[in-house]
Parts: structure tokens; sequence; C-alpha cells
């Protein structure tokens, strides 16, 4: 039997919104966690002298906890309750990130990312069904869900910004102790300003389903991650079958449990479907462009990383004003309209990346970046409100444990896929000639790998190997952007016939918030 939408008029008052505050720093923190590092890498790298193998852990075992466990610590926040899984969350991502900045090893680093990978799963899908029950009103909810969304996102772009100052100021491990005071306030103001929620029949708690959940995600993820930072392999594709089988195993056990994990029903409504696609895909697009964009700006043009995270501020802003926006925009449209929009700006914004040099480009990326950051802006926004209000409150935190693994996907998938295709056309167009083989090898394998060889040659080939990295690799960047406008295009397309018309809660908040007017 489908599950009744009930719309409660019931308004928050400024402790919910004070909430909303401690929520949404919490969320911003967990944000530039995920992009902060990239900045850092070559600090740690020089200090603590990892391996090529054990960077790629640092970089990707923090991806790998969080979109392994997510499904996990969504259930069992709606078992526990989401508040106090919030508050032991913080603590170990508090604790995590004082191990890692104090890091004296490659290994204790990885083990301190694998600690700030398993607290981070617990963050996010309890913020997002914490709002879900806090604000019971629809405007407020979307409203609320804006600033959670501007948070996400502006927190996601705007990690290299905060990573350059500090980097520019202060040792590498301060992009890891910037977390402990707004952890230390969220668990000081959490009981306070949080009500506890969670679901009063939650059922039993289905330990295979975590696992398969976990075999399913993880293999995929680092498949994915792998194939795009070294191109495909039989270790990759086995991997990639593990997490499928995995996935199927999982999606069976689904459909005959009582108390399932997922309720795969939901992905029947068009609504719910359609919203969790679209915060994947628009993540996807992100990811990439951040991807090559960050390399772009500081490897093709030069910039410091302070510099190149001046350059990424304006798509920053825009995306959180989006986010904000989109809270309006849906009470005059509909969402699969203002859904169907934002990619389609999105969209615009990539195919303007075509137009970058070597030598200039600075402009025309700020407008494209700022275009693509309105739609990201947009959808995550009005996606995360979708999927939440297809569920009771009792059952949203394992609703938010869906949009937020289609995110973590998106940022896996976008890396990986994007990275590829840009990194296959930069090897294949980079001229290697005069260099002896091994010296070939590591100019192709990175555009920085080139720029290390650059260095050591005499004055006029390095000029020429340089100049030769800079072209192939903004070749390649037209390329994804190309394949980027297409799919967002494409996509923008098939999420206005899909949502034509509102349906279900949509309908029925927009029947609220018109009778509010």
């Amino acid at each position: 039997m489908p599950r009744t939408q009930h719309i409660d008029r019931e308004t928050a008052g400024p402790k919910e919104w004070l909430g909303l505050v401690v929520l949404a720093f919490a969320v911003l923190l967990i944000a530039i966690d995920a992009t902060v590092l990239d900045i850092a890498l070559p600090f740690l790298s020089a200090d603590l002298e990892p391996t090529s193998t054990q960077l790629l852990w640092i970089i990707d075992v923090y991806s790998f906890a969080v979109a392994g466990l997510l499904i996990t610590m969504g259930n069992l926040g709606d078992r526990i309750g989401r508040r106090r899984l919030l508050l032991i969350g913080a603590a170990g991502f508090g604790i995590a990130s004082l191990l890692a900045a104090c890091a004296v090893s490659a290994e204790m680093l990885i083990a301190a990312r694998v600690l700030q990978g398993i607290s981070g799963a617990t963050l996010m899908p309890a913020t997002l069904g914490l709002i879900r029950t806090i604000f019971k009103d629809p405007r407020q909810r979307v409203t609320a869900i804006g600033v959670w969304s501007a948070m996400a996102g502006g927190g996601a772009a705007g990690g290299p910004l905060l990573g350059g100052w500090l980097l520019e100021h202060f040792w590498w491990g301060s992009v890891f102790l910037i977390n402990l005071p707004l952890m230390a306030a969220l668990i000081l103001l959490g009981p306070l300003v949080i009500p506890e929620s969670r679901d009063p029949s939650p059922g039993k708690f289905d330990l295979p389903s975590s696992g398969l959940s976990m075999l399913a995600l993880v293999p995929i993820v680092y498949a994915v991650k792998e194939a795009a930072a070294h191109g495909p392999s039989l270790t990759d594709l086995f991997a990639a079958l593990v997490g499928v089988v995995a996935g199927v195993l999982f999606i069976r056990r689904q459909r005959i449990l009582d108390a399932p994990m997922i309720d795969l029903k939901l992905f029947q409504r068009a609504d719910f479907s359609a919203a969790v696609f679209t915060n994947f895909l628009s993540i996807f697009a992100l990811s990439g462009v951040l991807f090559f964009g960050s390399q772009y700006l500081q490897q093709v043009l030069g910039c410091s990383p302070l510099e190149a995270g001046l350059v990424l501020l304006p798509g920053t802003a825009a995306s959180a004003a989006a986010s904000l926006g989109a809270a309006y925009l849906v009470r005059v449209w509909p969402a699969g309209t203002v859904l169907a929009c934002g990619l389609a700006v999105s969209a615009v914004g990539a195919l303007l990346l075509i137009g970058l040099g070597t030598d200039d480009g600075l402009g025309l990326f700020i407008a494209g970046f700022v275009l693509v950051g309105i739609g990201v802006g947009i959808a995550l926004t009005l996606t995360s409100d979708l999927v939440v209000s297809a569920v009771e409150p009792e059952r949203a935190g394992a609703a938010s444990a869906v949009s937020e693994t289609a995110y973590e996907l998106g940022v896996a998938l976008g890396v990986a896929v994007l990275g590829s295709v840009v990194m296959a056309i930069f090897r294949r167009g980079l001229d290697t000639g005069g260099l002896d083989p091994a010296t070939a090898a590591a100019a192709r394998e990175t555009l920085g790998g080139s720029s290390a060889v650059a260095a050591d040659l005499p004055m006029k080939a390095s000029a020429a190997l340089t100049d030769s990295a800079n072209a192939a690799f903004v070749s390649g960047m037209h390329v994804a952007s190309i394949a980027t406008a297409a799919v967002l295009a494409l996509s923008a397309v098939l999420v206005y016939v899909r949502l034509r018309t509102p349906s279900g809660p949509q309908a029925a908040a927009r029947a609220v918030l018109n009778s509010a007017k």
C-alpha cells in the first residue's frame, strides 16, 4: 500500500532555526573535507613521503568509507535516534581530524581518514533526516533544505579556497584542525536546539543487508577511481563485478524483508527516482569540472592555490544563492520545470568551457563555473526535498541515505569518467619525442608529472614539452565539457517530461504553499 502523505502546517520557531544553523555548519565542514585535501597533497607528500599507492588511499579512503556506510548509518539513525548518531559522529569526526592533523606517517593519516569517513557517513543523512522532522511546514522545509544544500555545495567548491589560504599561512595539518571548533560547538549546542527523532517501530535491523550494501558500493567506487587514475585493469573489473553481484543480492533481499533498509517501491515514483537521478548527475558535473578545472587554473594558467580558490569563489557563491533561491522558485513553478531549467543552465555552463585556451580563459572559466554552480545549487535543494518528502518523518534517515549515496557516487564517477576522458586525450596528444621511455611514461602519467619532467630538461625542450602538455590537457577538457553538456541537456529534457506534472508530496506541498499566499 502506498504511504499516506500528511502535510503538517506546524511552523518552526527560533529554536528550530538555530538548530538548522548548527546542522548547516556540520554539513559545511563535511563538504569542505571532501575537497580541501586536494590542495594540501603536495605539502603532505613532501612531509610524509607516501608511496603512490598510499597517496591514493589518503585521497580515496574517505569517500570509500562514506559511500559504503551511508545506507547503514541512515537506517541506524532511524533506530537509535538521529541526534544521538549525529553527536557520536561529530565526536568521532573531531577526534579523527586531530589525528589527521598530527599524523607523522602515511599509515597514520590513512587510518585517520578512515575514521573521518565512518564519522562523515553518520553526519550527512542524520542532518538531512533531522531537517525533515524539525521543519514540518513544506514552505519552511524547502527553505531549510536550501540552506543545507548551500552549505553542502558551497563547502565542496569552497574547500580549495580555504585550503589555499591555510596553506599559505600554516602547515598542511591546519586543513584538518578547522573542524575542531565547530564540531565542539555541535556537541555542546546540539542537545539544546536539536530535538531527538527516531522511527518508533523500525523493525529488525538486517545485518546481511548492511554488509551487502557496503560490498556493493565500496568495490564499485574503488574500481572507477582506480580506472580513472591508472586505466582499466583486470583487478578493477573484478572489483566492479563483485560490487554488481552484491548490489543484485542486496536488491533481492530488500524485496523479501518486512523492514527493508531501502523501500524499493519508492523508485517506482516519478518524483523520487527523478530526484535521485538528478542529484547524482548534477554533482557528477560539478565534480568533473572541479577536477580538471583546478588543474587547469594552477598548472596551465599558473594560479597559486589561493588564487585558484578565489577564481572558484563566484561559482561557489552562485551555487549557494541558487540553493536558497530554489525554495522560492518551487513556489511558482513545478519542481520538474525548475530542475530541468537548472540542468539546462549547467549544460550551458559546461559548454562554455570549450572556449578555454592555454594562455587565457580565466573570465570564461568563471562564467562557465558560475552557470554550473547555479544548476547544481538548484538541483541539490529540490532533489533533497523531493527525496525526504517521499517518506514519513520516521524514515527520513533511510531516505536521506539514498540521496547521499547518489551524491557520493556522483563525486566518484564525475572524477573517474570525466577525468578518464581528459587524461586519455592528454596522453594521446602529448608529444614525448626525444625522451627516453621511462621519462616519457612519467610525463604521460599526469599534467603535474609532465611539469616535473619539463623542469629537469634544457630550456628549449622544457618549453616544448610544457606547451604540448598544456595543449593536450586543454583539448581533453574540451571533449569532457562537450560530453558533460550533452548529458546534462538530455537529462534536462528527461526530467522535464518525467516531472512535468507535480504528484505525490510535491503536489500536496504546492497546494499548501499556494493556500498560504
